[in-house]
């Protein structure tokens, strides 16, 4: 049943950690693996209904998430956590030498051992985000995130283009594929570094993305970020088509992408301020929520084709949560009520529809009007980093009642 909650509680720094807490239990209580890492795929009430298989991206949140709950909590256990899950990170995915792959992260693992010995730059760049929150926690060094960064460099990044390619096959060889998707997460993982380490060249990268991304390459008639590529960086919409099971390569424009790179220029507008990048996050948000807001149900859904008609009109958690933290920001640093009006707006469906209040969590995925579609709360990939970081980047933001 959905707690009521008043809208002015959204806006309390004590709401968004109490709602954390809440988040973070679930995970607790039934996800930690004693014998390495953690389990990746749980059941609305927290149950592992697979046991044996890991993916290269919860591996990674899981310490992403564990760290950032030790700087913000403080908590001795979820430093250890943190430490639990980086040790079984390094153990079970990183490729051995004489791998073509070698020193790069397996993208699956079946009961402790390689299964899907492919190399994606999605996946990296995770290992470069977890390895960049695990340094702010003393867990990792320097030296680490910056060898994690040289390994990108080295197998994926394209100097010409000034952006990454995405996938080394099992035998090393890189594909022909594109995508946005892997180096936006680059561009997070990027700005982690930088924070983490004061080194001025992460933020270089990440702006140097931005630019590539958000301005370059960006549609120039709708302004909106395409999904795939070709060799020429030319927009492929032949990618995918028609299909709606590769949920880290969709197709179409992805509402929840729009409004995540307008999350990361605000980011990065904070740390170097950049009026171009403002008004370009702005730009990206409005637009995201013109194509994206449920007039008829409420939500923002999935993604919606090149003419902007909606092409998947289920809600998922991330969608909203990226949202959330991108709207805050722009209300922060424009005080244009609009924004303020998104964050509130997406809040109230989100509580109302994705938020588990008996067990926990965030509902993975909903159906255009919040009926439910699945009992799997957290199958590989989610482990609800996307709604854990966006509360902590909306504490991070300020300007939050107490």
């Amino acid at each position: 049943m959905t707690a009521p909650v008043p809208a002015a509680a959204f806006e309390s720094r004590a709401f968004l950690q109490a709602h954390i807490k809440h988040t973070l239990a679930f995970y607790e209580r039934s996800a930690y693996d004693p014998d390495g890492g953690f389990f990746h795929y749980l059941l609305d009430d927290g149950s592992v209904y697979e046991r044996g298989h890991r993916h290269l991206v919860s591996a990674t949140r899981y310490v992403f998430n564990w760290s950032l709950a030790h700087r913000h909590g403080g908590l001795a256990r979820h430093r250890d956590w943190a430490a639990h899950g980086l040790a079984h990170l390094q153990q079970a995915f990183l490729l051995p030498p004489g791998h073509p792959n070698a020193g790069l992260y397996a993208w699956t693992v079946r009961d402790g051992r390689v299964e899907d010995d492919r190399a994606l730059a999605y996946g990296q760049a995770f290992v470069l985000l977890a390895l960049s929150q695990a340094c702010r926690i003393g867990l990792a060094t320097q030296q680490q995130v910056a060898a994690a960064f040289a390994r990108m460099e080295d197998a994926f990044y394209l100097p010409a283009q000034r952006a990454y390619a995405d996938e080394r096959g099992a035998g090393g060889i890189l594909s022909d594929y594109r995508g946005q998707n892997a180096n936006m997460h680059q561009c997070e993982a990027c700005l982690a570094a930088y924070e983490a380490t004061g080194e001025a060249r992460y933020l270089e990268r990440a702006a140097s993305l931005i630019e590539r991304f958000a301005f370059e390459l960006a549609d120039p008639t709708s302004g909106l970020i395409c999904e795939h590529y070709d060799l020429d960086w030319q927009p492929d919409w032949q990618y995918n088509a028609g299909r709606r099971d590769d949920i880290f390569k969709p197709w179409g424009y992805q509402t929840g992408h729009q409004t995540e790179w307008a999350k990361l220029m605000l980011q990065a507008h904070a740390l170097r301020p950049q009026r171009r990048w403002l008004d370009r996050a702005a730009e990206l948000q409005l637009a995201a929520w013109r194509h994206g807001w449920d007039q008829q149900h409420g939500g923002l859904i999935y993604g919606f084709g090149p003419d902007g008609s909606p092409w998947d009109s289920d809600k998922y958690f991330w969608v909203q949560a990226e949202t959330l933290a991108s709207a805050w920001r722009l209300w922060r640093a424009t005080e244009e009520p609009q924004f303020r009006q998104q964050y509130l707006d997406g809040w109230a469906w989100s509580w109302r529809h994705l938020v588990d209040h008996q067990h926990g969590a965030w509902f993975r995925i909903v159906a255009a009007d919040g009926a439910k579609l699945e009992n799997t709360k957290s199958p590989a990939g989610k482990t609800d980093y996307h709604t854990l970081g966006a509360c902590w980047d909306i504490l991070a933001a300020g300007g939050l009642s107490d």
